[in-house]
């Protein structure tokens, strides 16, 4: 897998530590690939699935597009319509809110038992802009343009890095998004499609 591969070319003081995967299949086989390709010692890198970072759960929209929605389900769509799609909660599904509530715990445990330590966390495209949401303190509408304009790739990197200097503590800055170059430079094709269990917004 390229971008195992390309964690593996890394400086051993750059590849990561800790691993904490989302425990939807996908994501988790993709993780124990980047693992085995990087030649990561499983005794020595922390490996966790994690619950709160499954992707954003669709409950009754599940696996529906937004024409399909409007057609199955018109009184959802007028709902997310009026709500916005960072409020509407599907029935049994969640909201944008719902999904950061769950990633706000997932912050306090990196920073209560992996200070200092360089993670790597395998999730979905929800999951990375909700991170983004919380980490550089953005607005609803800041978000929500990244995600209409700027689609997550698969197996893309967005990488933070703690600057000490920034805030009164220092604090986590970006310093890549939804960057595809380890997979270019890998020779693997892009994709950008959305998940199949995912509606299209």
């Amino acid at each position: 897998m390229a971008l195992g591969h390309w964690f593996g070319q890394l400086p051993e003081d750059k590849r990561p530590c800790v691993v904490l995967t989302s425990p939807y299949l996908r994501a988790a086989q993709t993780a124990e690939l980047i693992c085995e390709e990087a030649g990561f010692d499983r005794e020595e890198v922390n490996f966790t699935l994690d619950e709160r970072l499954r992707e954003k759960e669709f409950g009754i929209l599940d696996r529906f597009t937004r024409d399909g929605i409007s057609q199955h389900h018109p009184e959802q769509a007028q709902l997310r319509m009026i709500l916005g799609k960072f409020y509407h909660r599907p029935p049994g599904g969640e909201s944008w809110c719902d999904v950061i509530l769950r990633l706000r715990s997932v912050i306090d445990t990196l920073t209560r038992e992996y200070r200092g330590e360089r993670v790597l966390i395998v999730c979905h495209a929800v999951v990375v802009l909700c991170f983004r949401y919380l980490l550089e303190r953005m607005t609803e509408r800041q978000i929500l343009e990244i995600d209409r304009t700027d689609e997550v790739a698969n197996c893309s990197i967005t990488d933070y890095a703690f600057d000490p200097c920034q805030g009164k503590r220092g604090k986590l800055v970006l310093k890549s998004y939804n960057t595809v170059v380890p997979l270019i430079e890998e020779g693997a094709s892009v994709m950008a499609e959305p998940d199949a269990r995912t509606p299209a917004p």
